[in-house]
């Protein structure tokens, strides 16, 4: 077991940097993997917005289709199946969906940290914990807060600006903890 962790560190290691050489011999590619890495949703390709579009509504339409399930998944295991529920078809629904979701966004924008984690939460004091609507007015507080995130980040740095993924981590990251210091508390 052990040789087959070190050998897999082994060839990550390779690989890790025959990429970043790769990526250091063409100074373009340079800037748009540093651009896409922090998360930007400035000068993307529009030609991908399509096909793009497409998996996200495809996401879209099975996580709606899937969120009454997943409330009675929250309910617990035995509750679901006692309801009916059968609980692998609705997992493995919703991690295609999230996969639909996730996927296309981040390969176009790139990873903007934490987003998937704060919108959730922002929605929460409105709907409760009913995931039907929680699912899609999540996916409008995530996109209002890459907006508020991209105006943020082309207001506080001029001439230059913050790229969306870094104001996301800042304005995030103490929400994030905000919640957890909550919960923290009410579990007392």
């Amino acid at each position: 077991m052990v040789l087959v962790a070190v050998v897999g560190t082994t060839v990550s290691a390779l690989l890790t940097a025959l990429t970043v050489t790769l990526i250091l011999l063409d100074s373009r590619t340079l800037d748009v993997l540093r651009a896409w890495e922090v998360g930007a949703i400035d000068n993307r390709n529009l030609d991908l917005a399509g096909p793009v579009l497409a998996l996200v509504v495809a996401g879209c339409v099975l996580g709606l289709v899937n969120a009454r399930g997943i409330d009675a998944l929250a309910l617990g295991e035995e509750v679901a199946q006692s309801l009916g529920v059968r609980s692998r078809r609705i997992r493995t629904t919703g991690i295609v969906a999230i996969t639909l979701l996730a996927g296309p966004a981040t390969a176009l924008c790139g990873p903007i940290a934490l987003l998937g984690l704060v919108a959730p939460h922002l929605v929460r004091p409105l709907c409760g914990h009913v995931y039907r609507w929680i699912v899609p007015l999540a996916a409008v507080a995530g996109i209002a807060l890459v907006l508020i995130a991209d105006v943020v980040g082309r207001v506080v740095a001029p001439p230059g600006e913050l790229q969306v993924g870094i104001v996301m981590s800042l304005i995030g990251a103490p929400l994030l903890l905000a919640v957890a210091r909550r919960r923290r508390l009410v579990a007392l």
